[in-house]
């Protein structure tokens, strides 16, 4: 392929046309679990799947490009890809992450203390003064999420990664709520960017993924080799499909995001709704930072519907084209009740210190008719006002 000038002609054209075997267009799925030995003690280019695979490894590829990155991992789940960077950090070392984190990345970073396997502190990392206190202990890794899951909170990934480079300290970014289409970590200085391929990179909620890229290629062995001494490394088809929804990626949040807007605009004027959480509002704590790092406000939000969970009820039984599901970034519009789904792992007391109330609601906008989705948004909280 010719060098290409602009993300979206990557993520439609990487690969394309590059079949040696038979000129196949669209790059071939290779099921196979091993590769026949060009003769004795001579490998060819792959030899067992679990180390790498053609599909895998364009899929790896087109990622690593759209995230400016040396390259990628591929994993079976986000979470996988998570704990595969985590084993990056020594015995005992020290992680920062953001007290409103995904409930699955804190459940997982709760365990991995409660193991011993490292120390974990959980802060407010829009407080500046937190921030440098944790970065002082010398960690690890710093964790980033922005925007944050469930209430968008958006962080300075520039500002912290100054603030930890000055302590010689590495710096991940989930990146899964905007996707390389909005924003690239690794340009503002992250060292590795994670994302759940589930979600917006896929598009189409038929396929379970994780993917982590790196800026040093000398990370991305390190990473690659266990994943190789793990299992830790995605199917074929899985690879396949994600590899065919990014085609469609830009074309797909562009229109998301739209429609997001609207809806966060709607939502903000309702009587039965009592906070919005969204960064493309200006009215969101937040919104100045979202400009500057982030090309594109996302189609994820948040709201609070004024009667808690006794309101909740009723709002999403009686959704007609909203799904109440978990999972996000898909095509479909979905609706959870962070507090007994994504995020029922947390404590009552760590969700309340995280701002996550019982009638908090977060929405993934998908590909529907505008006029239809705000229809049923207006029928659900019509029971409710």
């Amino acid at each position: 392929m010719a060098r290409a000038k602009s993300y979206r002609t990557i993520a439609v054209a990487n690969g394309i046309a590059a079949d040696k075997a038979f000129g196949a267009v669209t790059p071939p799925l290779y099921l196979s679990s091993n590769f026949a030995f060009s003769k004795f003690e001579q490998s060819q280019d792959y030899e067992y799947s679990r180390t790498s695979n053609p599909t895998r490894d364009v899929l790896a590829d087109t990622l690593a490009k759209l995230e400016g990155g040396s390259g990628a991992v591929v994993t079976p789940t986000g979470m996988s890809a998570i704990h595969l960077l985590l084993s990056r950090v020594p015995a005992g070392g020290l992680v920062i992450a953001p007290y409103d984190c995904y409930g699955g990345t804190y459940r997982l970073l709760a365990a991995l203390k409660e193991r011993h396997q490292l120390d974990v502190v959980f802060i407010d990392q829009s407080d500046s003064a937190a921030l440098t206190s944790a970065i002082q202990r010398e960690p690890s890794l710093v964790w980033v999420e922005t925007p944050s899951n469930p209430l968008m909170r958006v962080v300075d990934i520039r500002g912290i990664v100054e603030l930890a480079g000055g302590w010689n300290v590495k710096v991940a970014v989930d990146n899964t709520f905007l996707s390389p289409a909005l924003q690239q970590p690794l340009g503002l200085g992250a060292d590795y960017v994670v994302h759940s391929t589930t979600k917006y990179l896929n598009g189409h909620s038929d396929v379970v993924g994780g993917a982590i890229v790196a800026s040093d290629p000398s990370e991305v062995e390190a990473l690659r080799s266990w994943a190789n001494i793990t299992g830790a490394t995605g199917s074929p088809f899985d690879s396949y499909l994600t590899l065919r929804g990014i085609r469609t990626l830009f074309a797909r949040v562009e229109r998301q995001q739209s429609t997001a807007l609207v809806i966060a605009d709607f939502l903000l004027q309702h009587p039965a709704v009592s906070a919005v959480h969204y960064p493309g509002l200006p009215s969101h704590p937040t919104h100045g930072i979202a400009a500057r790092q982030q090309r594109g406000w996302g189609a994820m939000l948040s709201f609070e519907l004024k009667g808690g969970i006794e309101a909740v009820r009723p709002f999403v039984a009686s959704l007609g084209i909203f799904t109440l599901a978990e999972s996000l970034g898909g095509v479909e519009s979905l609706v959870a009740h962070p507090s007994t789904m994504t995020h029922a792992g947390m404590s009552v007391e760590t969700r309340r210190l995280a701002g996550i109330t019982d009638g908090l609601l977060r929405m993934s906008v998908g590909l529907e008719a505008e006029e239809d989705l705000i229809d049923d948004l207006t029928q659900s909280l019509s029971l409710i006002a």
